[in-house]
Order: C-alpha cells, then sequence, then structure tokens
C-alpha cells in the first residue's frame, strides 16, 4: 500500500497546503500564522488560524509538524 507523504505544515508554502482536502483556500493564512507567530509544535495549533477552527480535523492524517 502506497501511502502520499505528510505535509509539514511549518516549511509548505501556501499553495501545498491549498492541496490538502479540507484546506483549500486557507494555505495562505497557515502560512502568514507561522510567518507571525513562528513554528507550529502540534496540529491542534491550526484551530488557533483565522477561519480555519474545527475545519483542519479531517486533514490532521496528511500533515505533520516536522521534526526528527
Amino acid at each position: 500500500m502506497s501511502t502520499a507523504p505528510l505535509i509539514d505544515v511549518n516549511t509548505a508554502s501556501a499553495q501545498e497546503l491549498d492541496q490538502v482536502p479540507g484546506l483549500q483556500g486557507h494555505g495562505f493564512e497557515i502560512v502568514r500564522y507561522r510567518g507571525e507567530r513562528g513554528r507550529f509544535t502540534d496540529l491542534r495549533q491550526l484551530d488557533e488560524v483565522p477561519g480555519l477552527t474545527g475545519k483542519a480535523d479531517a486533514s490532521k492524517a496528511a500533515l505533520t509538524v516536522g521534526g526528527d
């Protein structure tokens, strides 16, 4: 079974984030939030992005905050 690579919310562009189901149209806001507040340390922080509260839940399986 092949799985798609996870999208790192700390390094992805707005366009890459817009390709994730459930995040369409929110990539710019995620990148702007990241620029103003710094790196995401937990995917739950996506709920703090304006306009995204509760909308990213279904997308979290395709996302990561990076790190090794």
